[in-house]
């Protein structure tokens, strides 16, 4: 399976990131929460002439999935999402899918906690977490939908994955904008809790 190119996307007065994940043989890819401002991913892939196969939300918030009806009419092509957060979704994605993206694929995490529909895509090198895991932080769980406990839960299985893995976030609210596991197992301090009470003692303090 071929490794897939993942283009960082910061967003000009957001903490935002949006990405395009695409690979580079078949100049296939998709489009990953473009937020308020959809122009710069649609930008990023014509300037890289990437077919967009999919448009992708890791959730349902609306600081990234403002721009879904631009890229779709723009490109035409379909939403993808966890229907927990986006029911409307064209396809929707489930713990353990598989996006098949020319010669690589993305595999679909669940990853409740931030949201009901919360979601990490995982390629063969990296993951794009969304606002369950940020460099050195971890997504809110005091929002409408969110669940402290299932945050735990979603953050205990990232950690198992492997300490080189890249870690690309959905908010630039770190030190630096991209990260791996193995740094986050060092310096997150959500990641770091011993057990679940003093997780929500930290979380929810």
């Amino acid at each position: 399976m071929m490794p897939l190119t993942i283009v960082q996307l910061p967003l000009p007065d957001l903490t935002n990131f949006s990405y395009l994940v695409y690979c580079e043989e078949s100049r296939k890819g998709i489009a990953v929460d473009p937020s308020f401002v959809p122009q710069v991913v649609l930008q990023a892939a014509t300037e890289l002439e990437v077919e967009l196969l999919y448009l992708v939300n890791t959730h349902g918030h609306r600081d990234h999935i403002e721009g879904n009806r631009a890229v779709m009419t723009a490109t035409g092509v379909q939403l993808a999402a966890h229907p927990a957060d986006l029911p409307d979704a064209d396809r929707q994605l489930a713990d353990g899918d598989l996006i098949k993206i020319g010669n690589g694929s993305i595999e679909v995490l669940h990853t409740p906690g931030h949201s009901p529909g919360s979601i990490v895509l995982k390629t063969e090198d990296a993951v794009l977490t969304g606002d369950t895991l940020f460099v050195t932080r971890c997504g809110r769980a005091d929002l409408p939908g969110s669940e402290v406990t299932q945050m735990y839960e979603s953050l205990q299985r990232l950690k198992r994955l492997p300490a080189a893995m890249r870690v690309f976030p959905g908010h630039d609210y770190g030190p630096q904008p991209v990260s791996t596991i193995g740094q986050e197992l060092e310096q997150n301090d959500y990641l770091r809790c011993p057990d679940l009470k003093s997780f929500i003692r930290l979380r929810m303090g």
